[in-house]
């Protein structure tokens, strides 16, 4: 078990029970008042590991994922700021705000360190926190991750035609589009109209603010700095981060490795659940039994 932090005394947490097997529920208010909601599944005291959802998402972007997960890893999924059902503050939505977010909510919940995933713009989120809060990331899992935002013709394509100029309430069909296109094989229909329901939550200013924010990070090319191990996940059909983002990646952080999922897209984590958590449990394995420094 990793080294834990007393929660503050600004700060509190509560949780309750969720009917679906295992997974439990709670909100985080942070410093500020911003709550943010959260879900947890496993054993308390067992290796934590945080999941991190991408651009407009929720907890639920890793609901498919959790019942794969062995119960000895306490996984905490929280809903990051302005999305789904989290508190949507006017302002901050820099990566860096973004991560001093995860650093607040594992102090709230007693985690001095863990394994951090993050999944597109959650991956952004992820390498800042291991840049900016070097000492609570153990392990980074880095799922469809890119080398920079800014020259990615499809990020900047997304702004520039849409994301700019959006205006509340959001589209459903523009919604149904943008979240279709991360797939590269069918999701079940349920779970693909709940992602959209969620996507749908996030106001057009938090649209355009988030993506400001990645456009606008200012360490995503601190490759080096990122001290933590790294597990890259991508999928080959991925339509909006290419391989050559993983092998520049892969050159510039030092000891991390590249797991290919085959046909799979953007969202690999929805289009094959068990065998990424089935990864992730490979990994937070091998960190733990690495010596702490």
């Amino acid at each position: 078990m990793l080294p834990q932090t007393k929660p503050l005394d600004c700060a509190s947490a509560r949780g309750q029970a969720d009917n679906r097997p295992g997974i439990r529920h709670g909100v985080a208010t942070l410093p500020g008042n911003l709550r943010l909601p959260y879900a947890e599944r496993g054993d308390p005291d067992g290796h934590p590991v945080i999941m991190l959802h991408g651009y407009t998402d929720s907890w639920r972007s890793f609901e498919p994922v959790l019942p794969y997960l062995p119960r000895s890893v306490r996984v905490i999924v929280p809903t990051l700021r302005g999305h789904g059902d989290a508190g949507r503050p006017d302002a901050g939505y820099g990566m860096d705000d973004f991560a001093d977010d995860v650093a607040g909510l594992m102090d709230v919940l007693g985690i001095g360190s863990a394994v951090v995933a993050g999944h597109s713009m959650g991956s952004m989120i992820a390498r800042r926190l291991a840049l900016d809060h070097p000492r609570r990331v153990t392990g980074l899992v880095l799922v469809g991750t890119f080398a920079a935002i800014r020259g990615n013709p499809d990020i900047e394509g997304l702004w520039i035609e849409v994301v700019s100029g959006l205006l509340d309430p959001v589209s459903s069909a523009f919604v149904r589009e943008f979240q279709e296109g991360t797939l590269a094989r069918p999701v079940p229909a349920g779970f693909l109209e709940t992602v959209i329901g969620e996507s749908l939550k996030t106001p057009a200013r938090v649209w355009r603010a988030a993506l400001q924010g990645l456009l606008q990070d200012d360490r995503a090319a601190d490759f080096a700095g990122i001290a933590s191990p790294t597990l890259l996940v991508w999928g080959e059909r991925d339509a909006f981060a290419p391989r050559a983002d993983q092998d520049a990646l892969l050159a510039g952080i030092p000891g991390s490795r590249l797991l290919v999922y085959k046909g799979a897209g953007h969202g690999l984590h929805w289009e094959e659940p068990a065998r990424f958590a089935r990864d992730v449990s490979a990994f937070v394995q091998d960190v733990a039994e690495r010596p702490i420094r």
